[in-house]
């Protein structure tokens, strides 16, 4: 079965336009889009908009990286546009609790990793297969018992709730968000190719723990069409599932943040919380897919591959350590993750991140935060098995190290220079190491 992801986006769009037309209500403070949004407050309508239940956001990322070694030597330089539309489904229709969002994403530039770099965990997490425009999200949420259960049902990318970690998602580098051993496998629902699935979410009751899972289609949209978006559910597509357990003492009592994945411009209190507000989280997840696919090594008596389900897991933690000065705002944050998998189908089967976020590094640069990352991806012994038998050398681990400074130019520009030095890409041990340097400007409409 196909369903026409378009159809749905004008349709909805439309639909919940016409909605928030009627004056109905109550006065609450929006997000201050006159200063933090290039296009402004459209006279007013905008923060209107908001009130009434609608928010409507752009943003725009553009890297430029010239990458030394690897594959080859040279430049490129990608782009990422974003379309957003939230809907409060209570202010809107009367139905509490319920929440509705739309994000389509326009990805476009030759891939830096794919004809430069050669890395098996990639360069910029913005780098996609083949240019397209895609629905990424459209879902619809609805709370129960005061939000602390929700039920999430649509397209639905993963990424944007488990295994997430705040303080490294200024990092360019793609293993930071989705544990590569993951990204490696069959078809998970990440970046920029979501599927559609039901994700339902606990919460405390003073929001410090959590406990969320995912059962997913297991291939996203359509492989013969990789341009497209479509909801297909094809015979031996199988399905993904994914839960995760968490504590975040620091979020003890904050019964005001939003529970749902979408992500556009914060109320001014809540922008306060996110700003003054430490970081605290230690969560464990695991995955497994429905589907079965081929073992790089192992065969039957016949002499085919044995079909496998992928399956693995992950342990995160970060923590804000220490304020700098007097001034809010002004923090160190550390953060950590271990991830692991089978690897019977994929080229890495284990994968470490560590590092540091320092927000306010300066006095006079609050808003500025520097970044430093490394990440290990342990190549599979299977994997290395075959590479072998090609007669390929191969080391035990291609590994980055990444250092970014994301420099607040507005609060809708951003600059952000980024260095990467990459051991190993490939997985070849006769690769040349690789060095990026370049930059990442993030404009918010």
């Amino acid at each position: 079965m196909k369903i026409p992801a378009r159809k749905w986006l004008a349709a909805g769009v439309g639909w919940l336009a016409a909605l928030a037309l009627p004056a109905a209500a109550e006065a609450e403070a929006a997000p201050d889009y006159a200063k933090s949004a290039l296009l402004g407050d459209w006279s007013g309508s905008r923060g209107e908009l908001w009130q009434r239940g609608v928010a409507l956001e752009a943003g725009l990322k553009v890297d430029s990286l010239h990458n030394r070694g690897g594959a080859t030597a040279g430049s490129q330089t990608l782009s990422h546009l974003e379309l957003k539309l939230r809907a409060d489904l209570e202010r809107l229709l009367g139905w509490s609790d319920a929440v509705a969002y739309l994000n389509t994403d326009t990805d476009s530039g030759a891939g830096i990793n794919a004809r430069r770099t050669g890395s098996l965990m990639g360069v910029s997490n913005i780098e996609v297969p083949v240019p397209t425009t895609r629905l990424f999200h459209a879902w619809v949420q609805k709370g129960y018992l005061d939000n602390r259960f929700s039920v999430l049902a649509g397209l639905y990318p993963i990424d944007s709730e488990f295994f997430a970690m705040d303080s490294a998602a200024t990092l360019l580098h793609p293993a930071f968000g989705t544990p590569a051993d993951l990204a490696l496998t069959n078809a998970p629902s990440v970046f920029n190719n979501a599927a559609f699935g039901i994700r339902a979410k606990w919460l405390a009751e003073n929001r410090d723990w959590y406990a969320m899972g995912a059962l997913m289609d297991g291939v996203p949209n359509d492989p013969a069409r990789p341009t497209a978006t479509a909801i297909r559910f094809a015979r031996g597509d199988g399905a993904f599932v994914i839960g995760e357990i968490g504590w975040m003492p620091l979020e003890f009592g904050h019964l005001f943040e939003p529970v749902d994945p979408s992500s556009v411009r914060p109320t001014p209190g809540l922008l306060a919380h996110e700003k003054y507000g430490g970081l605290s989280k230690y969560a464990l997840g695991l995955w497994r897919y429905g589907n079965r696919v081929a073992d790089q090594v192992d065969v039957d008596a016949g002499g085919d591959p044995l079909q496998r389900r992928s399956q693995g897991g992950y342990l995160l933690a970060e923590r804000t350590l220490f304020s700098l000065g007097a001034e809010a705002g002004r923090d160190l944050t550390a953060f950590g993750r271990y991830a692991f998998s089978s690897g019977h189908s994929t080229a890495i089967d284990r994968m470490w991140n560590l590092g540091v976020r320092l927000r306010g590094p300066f006095a006079g640069r609050p808003d500025d935060s520097v970044t430093i990352g490394w990440t290990r991806g342990r190549l599979a012994p299977k994997w290395r098995a075959v590479q072998s038998v090609a007669g390929a050398g191969t080391p035990s681990a291609e590994q980055s190290f990444e250092i970014t400074w994301r420099i607040a130019i507005t609060p809708w520009l951003a600059l952000q220079p980024d260095a990467q030095h990459i051991r190993h890409p490939g997985g070849v041990s006769a690769a040349r190491n690789a060095t990026l340097i370049g930059a990442r400007a993030e404009i918010t409409f």
